[in-house]
């Protein structure tokens, strides 16, 4: 079965077009790795405006995963935070009430690819280190599909929107992502 976004073809999930902790999370998740399709990208396409632009791929189809690191007393804690493409995540606001940190800010690039093992603009919330919380905005769980990074930048992952509440330290919030200004 193929999946059609925009003129986008995915088929079932083929794990070579995944980065390894990808890949891995989804051979842990048969219930998501079921519904998972993938498909080979542009590189230079990797940014989800450039991909939206090139395939006509409407904004609430792709979802952007960024991370985000935050302190409390010394203590450093990351989330993984996912919203539509036509939406940017409330970091300053619900996330970081959430994750119960006084400081918030995007995690570093270095530090976001070392840590989970995938490509700079290919970061995805299916895999991401453990313990790490995925907040998950309610928009993004209603979408029938749902593009996302693979963990590389020459490949795109699609997952139905409710699959997302099945990660492991999902929690799906209201109003996570706030209208794109």
């Amino acid at each position: 079965m193929t999946v059609t976004l925009g003129t986008l073809e995915l088929g079932p999930a083929d794990l070579s077009l995944l980065a390894p902790p990808v890949a891995d999370a989804l051979r842990a998740l048969p219930g998501v790795a079921e519904h998972a399709h993938t498909v080979a990208i542009d590189p230079a396409l990797a940014d989800t405006a450039s991909l939206a632009a090139e395939h006509d791929i409407p904004p609430e189809v792709s979802a952007n995963c960024v991370v985000v690191l935050g302190k409390r007393s010394g203590e450093q804690r990351a989330a993984a935070c996912v919203v539509l493409a036509n939406s940017r995540a409330d970091v300053n606001g619900l996330v970081r009430r959430t994750i119960d940190v006084r400081k918030i800010s995007f995690a570093p690039q270095d530090w976001a690819v070392s840590e989970t093992g995938m490509e700079y603009g290919g970061i995805t919330p299916v895999g991401v280190p453990a313990g790490w919380p995925i907040l998950v905005d309610s928009a993004v769980i209603e979408q029938p599909w749902v593009l996302l990074g693979s963990g590389m930048r020459r490949s795109k992952l699609a997952l139905p929107g409710a699959s997302l509440a099945d990660l492991s330290g999902a929690l799906v919030l209201e109003g996570l992502g706030l209208p794109a200004t």
